[in-house]
């Protein structure tokens, strides 16, 4: 019997009041579907009590910012392609 691959912890810090958060949450919906159950897709709202707490632990003072396995790839809205690359190198 074949273990299930553990998916790819995605995070995306945001704010409520970030005009890119919502356009960017919107691209990373419409293209995780491509990759089946490599990803797994989580926000955290950054001016919440814990969401403050981890962004400044892990150096995060900018929305939206796109965490790939906990390593920082993107602190601004990408271009859709630039996702997509990104993506496909894990």
């Amino acid at each position: 019997m074949k273990d299930k691959p553990v998916p790819i912890k995605i995070e995306m810090f945001y704010t409520l009041t970030c005009p890119n958060c919502k356009p960017f949450k919107r691209m990373i919906t419409e293209v995780l579907p491509d990759f089946g159950d490599k990803f797994k897709f989580k926000t955290t709202l950054a001016n919440a009590p814990l969401g403050m707490i981890r962004s400044l632990k892990l150096g995060i003072h900018t929305v939206p910012t796109l965490l790939i396995d906990d390593v920082i790839v993107f602190r601004e809205l990408p271009a859709r392609q630039e996702l997509i690359n990104k993506l496909n190198m894990y």
